[in-house]
């Protein structure tokens, strides 16, 4: 084959540090337009954003060329930064170490996206923690309970 095609989707969710309430609404849409701003840069296409205070979740198309790590390290690491410099009274704001990413076939991709859209309204009976534990068995991921939470 002469060329490589793909259509790598994923649903990407990581947290604030200690799951703190920093992503305000004051600062939320014009993070995540930030945040697909650089994966755009990372030859990506954020399909989709959202989250409440304590998490971000992300429906996003990666290249084949650039691992989902060293992607997610790079939109923490400078997005964190921009927080910083843009917000001065988020000097504290942070993301934890960690991430969850879950590929979505092209069935599911427009579930994930409403998925995403209604964080909102999903959180109000349910938390984070109970929506990663939820997530994780679902896609049949192994974890100890006792590293998940830094």
């Amino acid at each position: 084959m002469p060329s490589t095609y793909t259509a790598l989707d994923y649903h990407i969710i990581y947290s604030t540090k200690d799951r703190r309430n920093q992503i305000t609404p004051d600062i939320r849409q014009r993070l995540y337009d930030y945040i697909g701003g650089i994966i755009k840069e990372q030859r990506g296409q954020m399909r989709n954003a959202g989250g409440v205070e304590d998490h971000i979740q992300i429906l996003a198309r990666l290249s084949p060329t650039i691992a989902v790590a060293d992607v997610l390290r790079v939109i923490k690491t400078n997005s964190s930064r921009w927080v910083h410099e843009t917000f001065p009274n988020h000097q504290d704001f942070a993301w934890q170490t960690g991430y969850a990413a879950f590929t979505v076939s092209r069935s599911n991709v427009e579930a994930v996206r409403h998925y995403i859209a209604n964080q909102e309204e999903h959180h109000k009976t349910m938390t984070f923690k109970e929506e990663l534990l939820a997530l994780l068995r679902k896609h049949d991921v192994e974890f100890d309970e006792r590293y998940l939470w830094d």
